[in-house]
């Protein structure tokens, strides 16, 4: 391998490699000494970042380690005569980079461009002090002035410094104290609007009630007036008639579409004819207490198809129902449970007819004489069945029940104002 080794410098900022001057390799020590000398006093220049491409931090040859930049240095043991231009150029670079603000070497472009900004840092140092000299100039010109007058004037900007001071502190003070109640206000103000939302909810709350309360306002008017007319409706409806259908069907009389007797021809069931005998009992007992009637010597007990009458005094019943049979054509009291109620109604005319022509004039159509019931013709017809005919007996419960119904329009009449009351 050859030992001889080529050796390369770079410049500092680009970083290209240069060729140096045979003239760098022979300086004697006077030239070293001139190149020693401080070239300027070192003031710091500031360069334009775009006015250099590329800025390299310095770097010193002879620290530089091995295998660096391309090229190594050679020791002290190398050969004299082939290291000494090689010390010399680097002395010289390290001696002219100590004695300035940049790096060397430079190449001939990066060398070209610095010239260029210094040439340019220079005109314009010029232009500056051509302007200091011209304000200079201008100042030795200008007229003295009268040194008392300019410190009185001092003297009364200072007063006027130390008064606007004074009030500075005071308009701090007051903007100190107007901020206090500027805090207070605002906690105030806060506290307010809390409280008007707190009272905008209880607004909504009652008005939500209020408009729930006018909806049920309403509807209980609503209410009340279809209850008065319900009510007007019902002062005008006949409760006795509405309760109690008197009617005919054929040769039988009927109530609540009930009939009451038995013909050979026709066979009315006893379960039917209880069941008339039923309506009949309370028809009559309704009427005696709508108009305070109490019978002297019976008491109407209402029990359905098995409806009686209680003898007062006796603790006797006398049934109003049957249930046909051989054994009950024998048995009376079934005869005297109708004969008991053909003189409560008797009873019960008597009592209309003594109230006076006050209550009106009343009458039934058929007149009651003891166990019978006479018509227009002054024809009798026993209310009892024994040894009576079923057309007999059926016609005088017919005419029993017209009777009934004439009660029952009387009452109605004598009773308009309350109709509906049957205590």
């Amino acid at each position: 391998m050859d030992p001889r080794v080529t050796v390369n410098f770079v410049c500092q900022r680009c970083l290209n490699p240069i060729q140096l001057e045979p003239a760098f390799s022979h300086l004697n020590e006077h030239t070293l000494a001139e190149l020693a000398l401080p070239i300027y006093c070192g003031e710091e220049v500031e360069f334009d970042p775009s006015e250099i491409d590329k800025l390299v931090p310095p770097l010193q040859l002879t620290d530089s380690g091995p295998h660096h930049h391309g090229f190594t240095l050679v020791g002290e043991s190398g050969d004299t005569e082939k290291t000494q231009p090689l010390k010399v150029a680097t002395g010289l670079f390290d001696l002219v980079s100590s004695n300035s603000d940049l790096d060397h070497p430079l190449c001939e472009e990066c060398t070209d461009a610095l010239l260029d900004l210094m040439d340019t840092t220079l005109s314009r140092t010029q232009t500056q002090a051509q302007l200091c000299h011209q304000l200079f100039a201008s100042l030795n010109d200008m007229p003295e002035t009268d040194v008392s007058a300019l410190e009185n004037e001092l003297e009364n900007l200072e007063m006027e410094e130390k008064r606007l001071v004074e009030e500075l502190a005071e308009v701090e003070k007051e903007q100190k104290a107007a901020e206090k109640v500027l805090k207070r206000h605002e906690e105030e103000k806060k506290r307010l609007e809390e409280e008007e939302e707190r009272y905008w909810r209880e607004y909504c709350t009652h008005k939500s009630q209020l408009t729930a309360m006018e909806d049920e306002n309403r509807s209980l008017k609503n209410q009340m007036k279809y209850t008065q007319g319900q009510l007007e409706r019902l002062k005008k409806t006949n409760i006795f008639n509405t309760t109690f259908h008197i009617w005919h069907s054929g040769h039988f009389g009927t109530i609540n579409n009930l009939r009451l007797g038995r013909l050979p021809t026709v066979t009315v069931t006893w379960q039917e004819i209880n069941a008339a005998w039923g309506q009949t009992v309370l028809l009559l007992a309704s009427l005696a207490r709508k108009i305070g009637l109490k019978f002297s010597k019976y008491r109407l007990v209402p029990f359905g198809n098995h409806s009686y009458i209680e003898v007062v005094g006796e603790n006797k019943e006398l049934p109003l129902y049957g249930s046909g049979g051989f054994k009950f054509l024998w048995d009376t009291k079934f005869d005297a449970g109708m004969s008991a109620f053909l003189e409560c109604q008797a009873e019960f005319q008597q009592h209309v007819e003594a109230q006076g022509p006050q209550k009106g004039c009343f009458c039934f159509p058929y007149r009651i004489n003891k166990n019978f019931i006479e018509d227009n013709s002054n024809n009798s017809f026993s209310i009892k069945m024994q040894f009576n005919s079923e057309e007999q007996w059926t016609k005088a419960l017919k005419f029993l029940l017209t009777n009934l119904k004439w009660g029952v329009t009387w009452a109605s009449t004598l009773f308009s104002g309350t109709p509906g009351d049957t205590s």
